[in-house]
């Protein structure tokens, strides 16, 4: 169901993990930049899942960064992330397992997708 706010477009979704959201880019026609949809939770739940830190390497390259730790800081999930990608220590477990959690571990139960460019 899409709906609109303020002159954003949002659109309802359900049991989405940071990692999902962070993949999908607006489908409207004004978005240029195609960056990642900003969220708008309503309920947020934690559910932990085994820490594999090849495959939270793999996907830092697949992430727009900037939209992860927004999003992130969105949830009050973002401690211990670094504002940049290159502030990451991806050979330190301890600050992958940080990524881990906000990426995969981290669920928004309901709440709106947000095209910021339209």
């Amino acid at each position: 169901e899409r709906e609109t706010e303020g002159g954003l477009e949002k659109q309802r979704v359900g049991a989405m993990i940071l990692l999902s959201q962070n993949l999908l880019v607006s489908p409207m026609a004004g978005a240029v930049d195609q960056k990642a949809l900003a969220i708008e939770a309503t309920e947020v739940e934690e559910k932990e899942r085994d820490f594999d830190a090849d495959f939270v390497r793999k996907m830092l390259d697949r992430l727009d960064w900037p939209s992860f730790v927004a999003a992130a800081k969105t949830l009050n999930k973002a401690e211990g992330l670094p504002e940049s990608r290159e502030g990451l220590d991806t050979e330190s477990e301890e600050a992958l397992k940080v990524v881990h959690h906000a990426l995969l571990e981290v669920n928004v139960v309901s709440g709106y997708l947000v095209c910021t460019e339209t």
